[in-house]
């Protein structure tokens, strides 16, 4: 039943720590359905800690770690493209590199995309922890009937993008990922969306995310809010939204993104926006 075939695809830069990098993709050789291949994008320079890392899995796992090393750093949304497109698998699940898989991930998805064949992209809840992954600070839970997905999408991302398992052909269809500041995944289900594309996500946590002071400053800041400023001017062009929406959901940014500091916008992400 759980023989279908599917990569993972994640990326890495210069910013992020060898050590959960190794967690992550530990998290990922952990699962009780093994990947058939994992596909790494190092987007730009990295230190040499980080070289060591890709290194030693590269000795211990050169069948089926394939590792692509750019020149310059190209940001997310490309180095997701990239890795995309050098997967060889139909069934792709993403990955970051700092997040940790609960063990039975992977087998929960591919056995949902086997008996859903309708369903493009499947996600699902995840824990977000700091630290530690027994100091939980909150759970972000999605919407997991179409239906319910599409309207959420009004307001908010639908998915946990590191939880998503998807058919490339579908996104693929879409566009794929384009470039967009943080917001790559948002822009890509809308556009999912706009196709019809049938999405689902699993009621249940299926990867353990880290978070801290650096992500709610990373959801802040002028250029985050003008990124997603243009995502809502995007979704009331093509109809996705109505005019009192695009208001409604461009205030509320501006107050959370702009106007408060890192300390309340993390207490209203952990306390407001999750459970």
């Amino acid at each position: 039943m759980l023989g279908q075939k599917f990569s993972v695809i994640m990326s890495v830069y210069a910013g992020d720590k060898a050590e959960y990098l190794q967690a992550s993709i530990d998290s990922i050789y952990a699962n009780t359905l093994q990947p058939n291949e994992i596909v790494l994008v190092v987007d730009g320079p990295v230190g040499d800690d980080i070289s060591r890392v890709i290194k030693k899995y590269e000795n211990q796992w050169p069948e089926n770690l394939k590792v692509i090393w750019l020149e310059d750093n190209k940001g997310h949304g490309n180095a997701r493209r990239v890795a995309m497109d050098n997967a060889s698998c139909e069934i792709i699940a993403v990955m970051d590199s700092d997040d940790i898989c609960v063990p039975e991930r992977f087998a929960k998805q591919i056995d949902y995309i086997k008996n859903h064949p309708e369903v493009s992209v499947v996600g699902g809840n995840i824990a977000e922890f700091i630290d530690t992954v027994s100091n939980v600070v909150g759970c972000r839970v999605v919407p997991g009937e179409n239906s319910e997905i599409y309207k959420y999408l009004k307001r908010r991302c639908p998915f946990n993008h590191m939880s998503v398992m998807f058919r490339k052909a579908a996104v693929e269809s879409a566009g794929g990922y384009i470039d967009w500041h943080y917001n790559e995944d948002y822009y890509l289900w809308i556009r999912m969306a706009e196709k019809g594309y049938k999405f689902a996500n699993l009621p249940e946590i299926l990867v353990n995310v880290r978070v801290g002071k650096e992500m709610y400053q990373r959801r802040g800041g002028w250029k985050y809010f003008v990124s997603e400023y243009k995502l809502q001017k995007y979704m009331l062009a093509k109809g996705v939204i109505s005019c009192p929406i695009f208001a409604w959901n461009v205030i509320l940014r501006f107050l959370l993104q702009v106007v408060f500091p890192n300390n309340l916008r993390g207490v209203i992400f952990q306390k407001l926006a999750r459970k």
